[in-house]
């Protein structure tokens, strides 16, 4: 079942300067996804449910438990360089 499209205004609305050889070959890769969404949509799926992943999946959180967090004083020994008990990092922007 073919797809009758222009590669070449699809490649004009997308400002695209393509030769003759890329829109030549471009377009027959456009037919082929075209023509393979076609083949797909004809499909007879009444009575499939709809899914949003093939698969059935499960998600798998942990409980949101409280738990002690790092000491602030031992995370911190560990760093290069800190200031008034934060990690100091070196400037990225300049300042204007």
């Amino acid at each position: 079942m073919p797809v009758d499209i222009d590669i070449h205004y699809v490649a004009r609305l997308a400002r695209l300067a393509l030769s003759d050889d890329e829109l030549a070959r471009y377009g027959r890769q456009l037919e082929g996804i075209l023509e393979h969404a076609a083949l797909v949509q004809s499909l007879a799926t009444d009575g499939v449910e709809p899914t949003s992943h093939p698969l059935s999946m499960t998600n798998a959180f942990r409980p949101d438990e409280i738990t002690p967090s790092l000491d602030r004083d031992e995370v911190l020994s560990q760093a290069p360089e800190t200031q008034d008990g934060y990690f100091r990092v070196p400037r990225i922007l300049e300042e204007s």
